[in-house]
């Protein structure tokens, strides 16, 4: 990310759009389960709301500095910080009962990864599973706000057949204002 990016993704503001906006719409009605994925949790915003819903999550980020910093913000809760690469994660199959992923898809630099990325959570997700995953809807603005970033994003109707083809059924996927929430099951 551009440091004008990074400071913005740790600051109060986005923090509140975060527990205020963002989660509470996309986590409506959804039960991740006890023990739960997060693929991308940056500075762990969405991470710090998730820890408080499940048993024991587990959450992925390939920043080193950021999984470095998170893990030790985390230390002696239910969360355990993984360096690592949501497009190949290195969990076993149908490990875990539900996954997340809220607005960090549009910084995987090419679809075939995107997609990768989905079949991944499929498999490591149990039968019944359910995934959760919020993203960003392609305008000017946040394309300029990405600027020296990487910044892809998909679809929502891309969504529903990507996530359809990576093996997940039950596929719904909404749009409001700030983008678009998909759930869908294992």
């Amino acid at each position: 990310m551009n440091s004008f990016h990074l400071q913005f993704c740790a600051s109060p503001e986005w923090r509140q759009t975060i527990e205020e906006t963002i989660l509470p719409r996309a986590l409506k009605g959804v039960v991740l389960g006890g023990t739960v994925l997060e693929i991308g949790p940056g500075p762990g915003f969405t991470t710090d709301v998730l820890m408080t819903r499940v048993d024991h999550l587990t959450a992925v980020e390939v920043d080193p500095d950021l999984a470095e910093a998170l893990a030790a913000r985390m230390t002696g809760t239910n969360v355990d910080v993984v360096l690592g690469d949501a497009t190949a994660l290195e969990f076993p199959d149908r490990h875990f009962s539900g996954a997340a992923s809220f607005n960090m898809l549009h910084h995987i630099e090419a679809d075939e990864d995107q997609k990768r990325v989905f079949a991944e959570l499929a498999r490591v997700l149990r039968p019944g599973a359910t995934l959760v995953a919020v993203d960003g809807i392609e305008n000017d603005a946040t394309r300029a706000f990405h600027v020296d970033d990487i910044y892809n994003p998909i679809d929502p109707d891309d969504v529903r057949h990507w996530l359809s083809d990576a093996g997940f059924s039950h596929v719904d996927v909404g749009v409001y204002d700030m983008g678009w929430v998909g759930t869908a099951t294992a």
